[in-house]
């Protein structure tokens, strides 16, 4: 067992408890009150009393005992070395259709970190798969009423869960879910559904079977395996065709009408890929339920058509001149194009040139604009008309940061491309005006601007004040 040291703090917040108290950078919090501190969990379960005292061991070895008086819920203003007080739970399965297995060698480290903990559901909306969670991990989330708490399901078949997890206890691990549900805990499920394993008679069975768990279990996404180039040596899966795809749409449209009537809420949904790859219609804004899985790539493109159409409809049109060019993958190219085709109608002078890139690096299957790289887009808009910027999307580059999956950064696309980028923050308004808005080249480097600039680089020419 490791040696319980308490938690460095990392930082103090200016005009908070933690300041008052002059705790600083180094220093060590040891307990509060009698009781160890397991992770940021027990931390702000704790600290929500108007008097608790803590043990603190100072940088220089002193030994701290504090006693603090203050409002219930209000926070101490600490920011400790590790988020989650503890060490990050990594994933002991390895499922067919992983898409960290399918990487090329050479990545950044991180990159290959499987995690699998359930904090991170909770904190981040990361996607669990159970079989890493031990009875007393249940007891916590119960007792704390973490919510909700988010599953990677796959399917209700518990031999066939292990086959797809490569992990003989993946089918007991589903029992999980009863205690959740028993106790009230929301959740949301994911199926990744791969063709020929967990599809048809299957997903029917999955989604007849998780149902049961209305309505705690909110909603369950299905998303189509991501299969990159990369698969040498691993299960041997299809990609699924566009009538694949319309079977598994009417499948899910047909349990989407049983469920609101009974519990109000749609409760199964496919993913966009699905609806693009069918040649269908995306459903209608309320058939998403509050987009409860939308960073599952479930209503994305809807809610964007809706944003953009409603902003789009206050425009009057001028004769302002605008040539920009957009960046996006395969996937939504479609739809980028129809807006700016919109765009170009209503301003006569405004010139966009939508580029989809093709995924050289992962493979020509992979089609979403989240995992396209740097060198991509380098090697196929050198020499193309460009304009005087190129928008990208948010979920291009890593959150915060310019750095693509493939370690090249904005400024150096910019600068290979003799051309400003700027990554655009994912709504329909921020798309319009990412166009039109002349006085874009002012906004600060990575700093965020009415949900629309999101991070800036420029080629060294046009760097100012620096």
């Amino acid at each position: 067992m490791r040696k319980y040291n308490g938690h460095l703090i990392k930082s103090v917040k200016e005009n908070s408890i933690a300041e008052e108290l002059e705790l600083q950078s180094g220093d060590r919090l040891m307990k509060i009150g009698d009781d160890i501190i397991e992770d940021v969990f027990d931390y702000h379960y704790m600290i929500n009393d108007e008097y608790i005292e803590l043990t603190v061991i100072k940088e220089n070895g002193e030994e701290w005992i504090l006693e603090v008086y203050k409002d219930y819920d209000e926070d101490l203003g600490i920011e400790f070395e590790q988020s989650l007080m503890d060490e990050y739970k990594s994933c002991t399965n390895k499922c067919i259709f992983c898409f960290i297995d399918q990487m090329p060698k050479g990545m950044r480290e991180t990159l290959y970190f499987k995690d699998d903990d359930s904090r991170l559901s909770f904190l981040q909306g990361n996607y669990i798969t159970l079989t890493n969670m031990k009875d007393k991990d249940i007891d916590r989330i119960i007792k704390y009423h973490l919510c909700p708490i988010n599953i990677s399901v796959q399917t209700t078949n518990k031999e066939l869960r292990c086959k797809m997890l490569n992990n003989r206890f993946a089918g007991d691990a589903l029992d999980k879910i009863e205690r959740l549900r028993e106790a009230c805990i929301e959740m949301n499920g994911q199926i990744v559904l791969c063709k020929g394993v967990n599809d048809k008679d299957e997903l029917v069975r999955s989604i007849e079977d998780l149902s049961k768990n209305l309505p705690f279990m909110r909603s369950v996404s299905v998303v189509p395996a991501g299969l990159t180039k990369y698969r040498e040596g691993l299960y041997p899966l299809e990609l699924f065709t566009k009538e694949d795809a319309i079977e598994v749409i009417d499948t899910i449209e047909k349990y989407q009408k049983k469920f609101f009537d009974e519990y109000g809420l749609h409760f199964i949904h496919a993913s966009d890929e699905f609806y693009i790859l069918a040649e269908r219609e995306f459903p209608k804004e309320e058939t998403y339920d509050g987009y409860i899985q939308l960073e599952n790539g479930v209503g994305m493109m809807r809610l964007l058509m809706d944003e953009f159409e409603e902003y789009y409809n206050t425009l009057q049109g001028d004769d302002r001149q605008r040539n920009v060019s957009i960046v996006t993958g395969r996937l939504a190219f479609g739809m980028i194009k129809d807006f700016s085709e919109k765009i170009m109608k209503l301003y006569k002078n405004v010139n966009i040139n939508v580029y989809a890139i093709r995924n050289d690096f992962f493979g020509e299957t992979i089609t979403v604009s989240g995992l396209i790289t740097g060198g991509d887009i380098i090697n196929q808009l050198k020499g193309k008309e460009l304009g005087d910027r190129i928008l990208l999307p948010h979920n291009i580059v890593r959150s915060g940061e310019e750095v693509f999956l493939d370690d090249v950064t904005l400024t150096e696309v910019a600068k290979a491309l003799d051309t400003p980028c700027y990554v655009i923050n994912n709504s329909g308004e921020a798309f319009v005006k990412s166009v039109l808005e002349d006085d874009i080249n002012i906004i600060n480097k990575n700093q965020e601007c009415d949900n629309f600039v999101y991070i800036t680089a420029y080629p060294d020419r046009w760097r100012k004040n620096e």
